[in-house]
């Protein structure tokens, strides 16, 4: 996990978190770039369109509830952070692994 919170690439990572980490970070910080190709990508490695739905869903609600955060000046507790880090490994590990 620590190797997460540095730059991901380095991580020792499945060829399928790699993809989602791929396409996550390019939805977030480039959205406008995104094509068929990024979704092509994805099914290529294994995803259904069920899950590929699931993990555009969840990035989008993290943009979506951090802008609301960072636009009324929030400041999200540090326990609320790592329980809600959690609750998505949780729920990712089960889903995913």
């Amino acid at each position: 996990m620590a190797a997460l919170q540095g730059d991901w690439r380095t991580a020792e990572l499945s060829a399928e978190n790699r993809a989602i980490l791929t396409y996550v970070e390019k939805l977030t910080l480039t959205p406008w770039e995104m094509v068929e190709d990024d979704v092509i990508a994805l099914r290529e490695a294994g995803f259904s369109d069920a899950a590929i739905l699931d993990i555009n869903q969840v990035c989008a609600y993290y943009a979506f509830v951090n802008r609301l955060a960072d636009g009324l000046g929030v400041e999200i507790e540090e326990a609320f952070q790592q329980e809600s880090a959690d609750a998505a490994s949780a729920v990712w590990q089960a889903a995913y692994s």
